[in-house]
């Protein structure tokens, strides 16, 4: 089966080489989370950004954060339901050395289910980019996006 989702590639980029626009995205997404404004129109107001660009960048930028533990990651994956490929996925995870928090997994419609995944990667220990591709060339992943 030949996949056609494009690959994603993450950076860590400084502040000051962030556009201005993206950065008023993270303000938005940060009085909408706190709940300091009730609707994407009030924040986007607020930030001095329109909604459209909200929408359209809301998912590609997250802040990056170190904590002490590690950093959790949130796995959203559409995957063939195939006996061992969850075990598959969960292999690589642990190849990686990260900690499954929680999993969930939906069931399966038309063959294919949504795996929910939040995974602990502790400072120094894994390879975060390099599991995601190894997840990605998984036969039988059709998707898979990280949520910070």
């Amino acid at each position: 089966m030949e996949k056609t989702a494009e690959k994603n590639k993450y950076y860590v980029v400084k502040e000051r080489a962030v556009p201005e626009v993206l950065l008023r995205v993270l303000q938005a997404k940060r009085l909408l989370k706190s709940e300091k404004v009730s609707t994407v129109q009030d924040a986007a107001e607020q930030t001095g950004i329109s909604r459209s660009s909200f929408y359209k960048y809301k998912d590609d930028i997250f802040p990056f954060h170190e904590q002490a533990r590690g950093k959790t990651i949130t796995f959203i994956i559409q995957m063939d339901d195939e006996r061992g490929l969850l075990s598959t996925v969960l292999q690589t995870i642990a190849r990686f050395h990260g900690n499954i928090l929680t999993i969930h997994q939906s069931i399966p419609i038309n063959g294919v289910a949504t795996l929910t995944l939040s995974v602990d990667i502790l400072p120094g220990r894994g390879n975060t980019e390099a599991m995601v591709e190894d997840i990605e060339r998984t036969e039988g992943i059709h998707y898979l996006k990280l949520q910070g």
